[in-house]
């Protein structure tokens, strides 16, 4: 009988699957969406998700929980400070695998596992330099003007250049 055996093995040693699983968490601590293969994620599911309880308990003890078992003070960090605030309100079912098809060259099933309350990145959080930019609309109009004058004398070279021939 399997009662209370519920650890996918993925072929691997227990070593070699717990590192497995500490570098797949960590990259998706860091990166929040990574694409790997379908036996993976579901393997990876319930160990980011124990994380992310950790990460809304905010204790010390809980800090040293997680990084006991992902041994990355960055990651740990970035984990609590971002992610696990991300996922306050949600009472469990922090992660999202989304089916990808299969793989070319071995026919695996690919997916991606990724966070459910996806904070957006800071790239995407930069709209007030733009909107600095802005206020300046006598730059904007001054340089359109220096713009239109080359393509006239381009223009105007041209023509000079086919009447010559």
């Amino acid at each position: 009988m399997k009662h209370g055996r519920k650890i996918v093995k993925l072929q691997r040693k227990q070593d070699h699957r717990d590192a497995l699983l500490m570098n797949l968490t960590c990259s998706l601590i860091e990166h929040r969406r990574i694409r790997t293969t379908l036996a993976k994620a579901k393997a990876l599911r319930p160990y980011a998700e124990k994380l992310v309880t950790l990460g809304k308990r905010g204790t010390l003890h809980a800090r040293r929980t997680a990084l006991s078992s992902l041994r990355h003070k960055d990651m740990v960090k970035k984990l609590f400070e971002e992610i696990a605030v991300a996922s306050k309100d949600r009472v469990g079912g922090y992660t999202r695998i989304t089916k990808l098809g299969q793989r070319r060259t071995d026919s695996a099933p690919m997916a991606y596992i990724e966070w459910v309350d996806a904070y957006a990145p800071k790239a995407a959080e930069a709209p007030a330099p733009e909107a600095a930019a802005e206020p300046a609309p006598a730059e904007e109009a001054a340089a359109p003007a220096k713009k239109k004058a080359p393509a006239k004398k381009k223009a105007a070279s041209k023509k000079k250049e086919a009447a010559a021939e």
